[in-house]
């Protein structure tokens, strides 16, 4: 196909038969992407951090997305602010991508100097008539719901985070996420489209053939299964699956923890997020090989190890909060064929390396489950820019979630005119 007949966005979007996968030139055209770059990461609410990524004031955090920057900062008064890194006099960077700590935003350019809550503090040889209240740093929409740092880069951005807020906030409450620290972070850059990463993360069809690690303690079932054709012995598990789950979220709800599935995914939505409080397999306390806690300090005011496995889905990220830490995952794309993945775990403010937790016991299970999703998506994206590739049916059963966010991302391109 020539340059002059590609299909266009929106007519390859439309072409998706229902049930079954995107069209392959969706994954790996440039144009696409940066269309995809400008809906879904400019003007959606993306997460862009954590609370513990600025733990005092001063602290600063650079993150780029796309040819956007920003700044998150905790001011002097304790507050997490955001601007675009853009310094107000002809544009120059503030800051590079990464981690460090200020007094003041000074532009490496012509020096001009911003206190934290973003003012103009000093610009030399502007003279008497300049006027520093109009060349304040320009603040992002911010919205941080428990640790999470979400922003939008839009002028208008979708009011509908404020549910995501309701729902999600009464559930991380217990926790505590805002007084916890960075155990440990990690980078992966994926060799495939954000989409994929993000549909493999919202399906588990693959989980028991590739995560070893991860099925210690997490149970695939929880995302769908096929009730045709299993064994009695199948049939066994899948009944004591579903009565060990009514029977811890009748605990858990007792005790007062939130524990009922919302799914916001469809039609309709901007912020599209999913949140349950899932079981977790063998000793049920975590995320970790024995599947016991890693940390024997627990996060928030918590005595109880065994309260499941809080998670939520947006449209950048996946976040697990056990009692004992947290692990919070985003993805910024980089190109067509390019996405990085970030991924932090959070562990109580107080909790000491070697006294409290072992580093590897914490790790093992995520930055080994990080590598094997990164061959996948590798392997995903690769055959389909294959000529061959002819877009396959969904699994009903085991990928429900992926035919859901394809229709939502169609949605919202046509929600913008796509």
């Amino acid at each position: 196909m020539t340059a002059t007949n590609l299909k266009s966005h929106g007519e390859l979007v439309r072409s998706r038969k229902p049930g079954h996968g995107m069209p392959g030139e969706l994954f790996g055209r440039q144009d696409i992407f940066e269309t995809d770059v400008d809906i879904f990461f400019n003007k959606h609410w993306i997460l862009v951090g954590v609370t513990a990524d600025v733990p005092e004031p001063g602290d600063v955090s650079t993150v780029d997305i796309g040819k956007a920057s920003i700044i998150i900062v905790r001011d002097d008064d304790e507050n997490i602010r955001t601007y675009r890194n853009v310094c107000r006099h002809r544009g120059a960077r503030l800051k590079e991508v990464g981690k460090s700590t200020v007094g003041m935003l000074v532009c490496p350019y012509h020096q001009w100097s911003y206190d934290l809550d973003g003012s103009l503090r000093h610009a030399s040889h502007m003279g008497a008539n300049f006027d520093r209240k109009c060349s304040s740093l320009i603040p992002v929409h911010t919205k941080i719901v428990g640790t999470h740092i979400f922003v939008c880069l839009g002028d208008e951005p979708p009011a509908d985070i404020a549910t995501l807020d309701e729902v999600m906030s009464p559930r991380f409450a217990p926790y505590q996420l805002q007084n916890t620290k960075i155990a440990y972070e990690a980078e992966i850059v994926e060799n495939g489209n954000w989409k994929l990463v993000m549909e493999n993360n919202r399906e588990c069809y693959h989980c028991a053939g590739t995560h070893p690690e991860l099925t210690a303690s997490f149970l695939p079932e929880d995302f769908g299964f096929c009730p045709d054709g299993l064994s009695e012995e199948s049939q066994r598990e899948i009944e004591a699956y579903y009565a060990r789950n009514s029977a811890s979220q009748a605990e858990w709800e007792q005790d007062g923890h939130v524990c009922a599935p919302v799914e916001l995914l469809d039609a309709g939505v901007a912020t599209q997020f999913r949140t349950q409080r899932l079981v977790i397999a063998g000793n049920g306390e975590s995320q970790t090989m024995n599947t016991k806690v890693a940390s024997t300090k627990l996060l928030g005011d918590l005595t109880r190890r065994d309260l499941g496995d809080t998670h939520m889905w947006a449209h950048n990220s996946w976040t697990h909060v056990m009692s004992d830490h947290a692990v919070i995952s985003y993805i910024i794309p980089l190109g067509p064929d390019k996405t990085l993945v970030r991924s932090k775990w959070l562990v109580h403010a107080d909790a000491v390396e070697g006294v409290d937790y072992d580093l590897k016991t914490l790790t093992e299970v995520w930055v080994a489950t990080n590598a094997q999703d990164a061959s996948l998506v590798a392997l995903n994206h690769a055959g389909t820019q294959d000529p061959g590739y002819v877009p396959g049916q969904f699994s009903p059963f085991t990928e429900a979630y992926v035919e859901r966010f394809s229709r939502w991302y169609a949605s919202r391109l046509e929600a913008h005119g796509i």
